[in-house]
């Protein structure tokens, strides 16, 4: 059952690679005491995560600052280093953005957000979404139903909901 408005994020533990190497984040860290917006997809380098979602994050990032969130979060069920190399590629960390692996996909399993397409080669991945957290607890939650969407769950959704 996926998670819902109201519902405490998951403890989970993931992965960032930064310039001493890989380093563990945890969830309760992350997000205890603190407004972060959290957006969860599919893939690193795949078509609309890197097309459509990260974009729509950068596009609105500052403006979710001036509004109070303390952290934007990309995670997805990926490697550290190639989310260390996606957020170059994209210029997401340039924008503030935090790209965080969920290696093993706990977290996504956690949210009850996994999903597979095997024609894809997407095995064991996030379903795309954004969320608001506050302290830990899901505020707003918006879940794409489809996997070729990018709509509910973009920036600029989100910054009309912080």
């Amino acid at each position: 059952m996926a998670i819902e408005v109201g519902e405490r994020l998951p403890e989970a533990t993931f992965l960032e690679k930064g310039p001493d190497g890989i380093a563990p984040v945890a969830s309760g860290d992350l997000f205890a005491g603190r407004k972060v917006v959290l957006f969860g997809l599919p893939g690193a380098f795949t078509g609309i995560c890197s097309t459509r979602h990260v974009p729509s994050f950068i596009r609105v990032a500052d403006q979710l600052r001036e509004k109070g969130v303390e952290e934007i979060v990309c995670v997805s069920v990926n490697d550290p280093h190639v989310m260390a190399a996606w957020s170059e590629a994209t210029g997401a960390g340039k924008a503030g953005i935090r790209m965080l692996a969920d290696a093993d996909g706990g977290f996504a399993r956690a949210m009850g957000l996994e999903f597979s397409f095997p024609a894809a080669g997407l095995l064991g991945r996030s379903k795309r979404y954004a969320l608001l957290a506050e302290d830990g607890v899901v505020r707003v939650l918006n879940l794409e139903t489809s996997r070729t969407d990018c709509e509910v769950s973009g920036g600029e959704t989100m910054l009309g909901q912080v």
